[in-house]
């Protein structure tokens, strides 16, 4: 009996060790590992595909009832649980590692690359179990399944196309089916569908056209180097990033090390334009498999699970991307955390909706938990600024109803028809996306993934609250209204609170199809009662030795309107292996975008301009378009480093006005800023832009006179650039012109000035295409920027007689107080092989001919040209032309009233602008009515200066 007892001690004792032991490893796999961050690179990767799968971490939950009462926009949770987060084993890690990123660029527009070649042969992306717990409770009842189908009717599709499949064509020829399975997913946009499967993607309109592709994904990295260019390994992912209208596209590079992330932002909203392009580096051994990335305001979050050696588990990688850097093109980092080996397939938040979230809002990451019946969650705030403070804060978790995870913990068990080769369920994770909407009065996530239901298997869905820093589980559901199998799901929210959720089925008796089903805000709790509809039922069934299936698919809300959800996923047109198609359709829900409290608002006036240091006000005018009145609160984003922004009142009931004001700092830069004034009231958002400009104190205004000039090729015009002080005081303003025809010149004198002063713009046409341009004229000063237009035509050339050349005319006498000082270089002459040179006098000085027999006739519409060289280290001060038809009374100059010959302003002395710019060749041109000598034929020409040096070449006329 003695030694009996003893026997039981020690039992008892050793049982409660293992208790302790089980306690002490749950408590050190909690804690996240320390952050890294790493920059970009472009290199090369590992041999193996391994496509892994994603699951997500949340907090303690309630459970909804099955048809609970109906409840608008806040079904109400069925359980006696609170649905709070147990934050117990939370831990909060800080201060990565910050490296600078090591590789970027920018493409060619996407349409003008030529599509990379496609790899031979066929390729199974195998992915690597994710380690699950085992549930105790596995054959207990699932108290949220819906096994009942509904008898409303789901509506019907509006759109309903093929994608990238086996015999899809489009404009880069047709697709043929090399790798499975298909990693099927697509996002939308206001104009373009764009999706994408492991190998290949294409871009179509929003009534199914194909626009580009179907091409190989590496195509987009042509020309970058490394991995992203040479492996197009899949794993891919594309979103539409609403805030910025832009698009992203990423894939994995692992056929070579280093292990590589490509990541493309496109540069406008037009996905078949040029992308900023990124290499991520993610070292040679930890394989980062199964990435998934959401777009939030501070970053791109993206997770991976990852494989040391491409083989055992360590963890997930939950890296931010510098989202502000990549949408401008400029150097990137990434800040990256690691959970312990209990945590696999997390999903990143990815922002649906007009609505952003909360100023400074975590991104959520979201898995499946450590035990059963639990999801986990961390909250990822990054700082760019300091990165010091970027933080990552969990496991929390949330309790969730009774569930087992399909296929015996995420295996191979989906049956189809005709045959006994079953399909993989991938329930080891949640499936993507983790959609958030901002609802105004409250924030939402949904997710899916795919569970035991009975028999079969139901896609399990959520609906996560945010609220005071933490989730709750707000309402759950299991749908499998029948014995077939539901899973491979994606779900997401309209703005109106409704759900859809797509995902496969698949039975004995059916081979694989593709539905769909969905709720609306005011729905009973934990309810699909929108009806079931297929988008397609596939006439085949995956066969041979491939059990791989989906990996996952994408349903998408359109920003448009913010109401119709597109989903995309793979099926089967006929019995075979290597053979899958996809299929992309859109639905919506009726009544969707029309709330039943609605309100207008509009800006007056919407413009303010403000000096630094000072404010100007509009009048924000609301009105009620729909329903009540709501209370209105009032917000103001895109201001200026150092401006500011006051409403009063802050908020209001809505048909009412308040008075924004916009104050510049003092330091606030000189600009034209768009900003954005947003409404929010308890049902509806709108927003309305006003324009603020911010002047200098001390400012400008800068003019030109004439505002056009007319030149022909080889002459030259001139225009006065004027400024004067607008307010406060002057100062220097550098003067610079862009614009400038290629062959043509322009020139300032002088090339800066104080405000209130004026400069001499010479533009020489010089061998400018004949044609109009508008030169821009920018005044810099250290407090304002200004600019005016001058519009400059170059006339087709006209024709000429050369009159003087390589010597003087045929039997003309040459005189003057100078020599004639023909020279072939410096300068070299305009054209020919010489020029005639002045000698550098003071006062006036000349040379010149008469009594030519080789005369010049000038008729009407004439002009007479000369085409002359300043000397830039002595300056004439006045530059002269006479002609002589038997007397020498008619004149032309430039610059200074300094030769005192004939009467000022008529034929004998007429005055054509400031002196020619110095150190070119210019062509002066005098109209021959301006000196009285249309008509006339010349015997002679002189050349004079007034001081300084100058040489002449190419004289005579030109005509019409």
């Amino acid at each position: 009996m003695r030694s009996k007892s003893i026997v039981i001690f020690f039992v008892l004792l050793f049982l409660a060790a293992l208790v302790l032991l089980d306690r002490v490893r749950s408590a050190r796999a909690a804690a996240a590992r320390s952050p890294i961050v790493t920059g970009t690179q472009t290199k090369n990767v590992s041999d193996t595909l391994l496509d892994s799968a994603a699951t997500n971490t949340a907090a303690t939950s309630k459970l909804p009832k099955a048809g609970g009462e109906k409840k608008p926009q806040n079904p109400t949770p069925a359980s006696g649980k609170t649905g709070q987060a147990d934050q117990s084993e939370s831990a909060q890690q800080r201060s990565p590692k910050v490296e600078e990123a090591e590789h970027h660029d920018v493409s060619p527009p996407l349409i003008s690359i030529p599509p990379a070649p496609r790899q031979a042969g066929y390729r199974v992306h195998d992915h690597e179990r994710l380690p699950r717990p085992s549930n105790p409770n596995r054959d207990a009842a699932d108290p949220v399944l819906q096994r009942q189908a509904s008898p409303a009717v789901a509506p019907v599709t509006s759109f309903n196309f093929d994608g990238i499949g086996q015999g899809f064509s489009g404009p880069a020829g047709t697709f043929a089916v090399n790798s499975a399975p298909p990693d099927t997913n697509g996002d939308v946009g206001p104009n373009h569908y764009v999706q994408i499967v492991n190998t290949d993607f294409a871009i179509f309109n929003k009534s199914g056209t194909v626009l580009y592709g179907p091409v190989p994904i590496n195509t987009l990295w042509s020309g970058f180097g490394g991995g992203c260019q040479t492996n197009n390994d899949g794993d891919p992912v594309v979103v539409y990033d609403p805030i910025a209208d832009r698009w992203v596209i990423s894939q994995f590079s692992v056929k070579t090390t280093p292990y590589l992330q490509c990541v493309a932002v496109s540069q406008t909203g037009d996905p078949t334009g040029a992308y900023n392009r990124y290499s991520f580096n993610y070292g040679n051994t930890d394989f980062p498999d199964y990435p998934k990335m959401g777009v939030w305001p501070d970053a791109y979050y993206i997770t991976f699970n990852i494989f040391a050696n491409g083989s055992t588990f360590t963890g997930s990688k939950v890296c931010a991307y510098n989202r502000t850097a990549m949408l401008a093109g400029a150097a990137a980092t990434q800040q990256c955390f690691m959970t312990s080996n209990q945590f696999g397939g997390l999903l990143p938040s990815d922002l649906d909706g007009v609505r952003q979230p909360p100023a400074g809002s975590p991104n959520y990451i979201v898995g499946l938990g450590a035990v059963g019946n639990q999801l986990a969650y961390w909250k990822f705030h990054v700082d760019w600024t300091t990165p010091a403070n970027t933080t990552f804060t969990g496991p929390s978790t949330l309790a969730t109803a009774n569930f087992s995870e399909a296929c015996s913990g995420g295996g191979t068990c989906i049956p189809q028809s005709g045959t006994s080769r079953t399909l993989d369920s991938l329930a080891d994770r949640l499936m993507f996306r983790l959609a958030y909407r901002n609802f105004g009065d409250h924030e939402a996530l949904v997710v899916n993934h795919s569970v035991t239901a009975g028999t079969s298997t139901g896609v399990r869905w959520y609906e996560l609250r945010p609220a005071g820093g933490s989730l709750s589980l707000f309402q759950q559901g299991t749908f499998a209204p029948d014995s077939n199998y539901r899973w491979m799901g994606s779900i997401a929210m309209d703005q109106s609170g409704n759900m859809g959720l797509g995902f496969s089925v698949s039975g004995s008796s059916i081979h694989p199809q593709i539905h769909y089903t969905g709720r609306l805000a005011s729905s009973p709790a934990g309810q699909m009662d929108q009806g079931e509809a297929s988008i397609i039922d596939g006439a085949g069934s995956q066969i041979g030795s491939l059990s791989r299936w989906g990996d996952y698919s994408m349903m998408a809300v359109d920003p448009t309107d913010d109401c119709t959800f597109w989903y995309t996923t793979e099926y089967i047109p006929s019995d075979g292996s290597f053979n899958w198609r996809t299929r992309i359709a859109s639905f919506k829900f009726p009544g969707c975008g029309t709330p039943s409290n609605d309100f207008s608002m509009s800006a007056n006036p919407t413009s303010i301009s403000a000096a630094q240091g000072s404010s100007g006000t509009s009048t924000i005018s609301t009105a009620v378009t729909n329903g009540s009145a709501q209370t209105v609160s009032f917000a103001a984003s895109g201001l200026p480093a150092g401006a500011t922004a006051s409403f009063n009142p802050s908020s209001l009931t809505a048909g009412n006005s308040s008075t924004l004001t916009l104050t510049a700092g003092a330091s606030t830069p000189v600009g034209t800023y768009t900003v954005t004034v947003t409404g929010t009231g308890a049902l509806a958002t709108h927003s309305t832009s006003v324009t603020f400009i911010v002047t200098s104190a001390n400012d400008f205004s800068i003019s030109t006179s004439p505002t056009s000039l007319s030149i022909a090729p080889g002459g030259s015009g001139m225009t006065t650039i004027s400024t004067a002080v607008t307010s406060g005081n002057s100062q220097t303003v550098s003067l610079s012109i862009s614009g400038v025809p290629s062959g043509a010149t322009a020139s300032f004198n002088p090339t800066s000035i104080t405000a209130g002063g004026s400069s001499t713009l010479t533009i020489n046409a010089g061998t400018a295409t004949a044609s109009t341009y508008t030169l821009t004229v920018t005044g810099t000063g250290p407090y304002a920027t200004h600019s005016a237009s001058v519009t400059l035509t170059v006339t087709n050339q006209p024709g000429e007689t050369v009159w003087v050349e390589d010597a003087p005319p045929t039997g003309a006498t040459v005189t003057g107080d100078e020599p004639w000082n023909w020279i072939s270089a410096n300068p070299a002459p305009f054209s020919g092989t010489l020029a005639h040179q002045s000698s550098i006098i003071g006062g006036e000085h000349q040379h010149y001919f008469y009594n030519a027999t080789a005369t010049l006739t000038v008729n009407t519409g004439d002009k007479l040209i000369a085409y002359v060289y300043i000397d830039p280290s002595n300056l004439p001060s006045e530059v002269m032309l006479q002609w002589n038809d038997g007397t020498w009374e008619h004149r032309a100059y430039w610059g200074a009233n300094s030769i005192a010959w004939g009467v000022n302003g008529t034929n004998s002395r007429r005055f054509m602008g400031p002196v020619p710019a110095a150190g070119q060749w210019l062509r002066l041109e005098v109209p021959a009515s301006q000196v009285g000598l249309e008509g006339r034929t010349l015997n002679g020409m002189a050349f004079t200066l007034f001081g300084g040096r100058a040489t002449w070449d190419h004289a005579g006329k030109s005509f019409p």
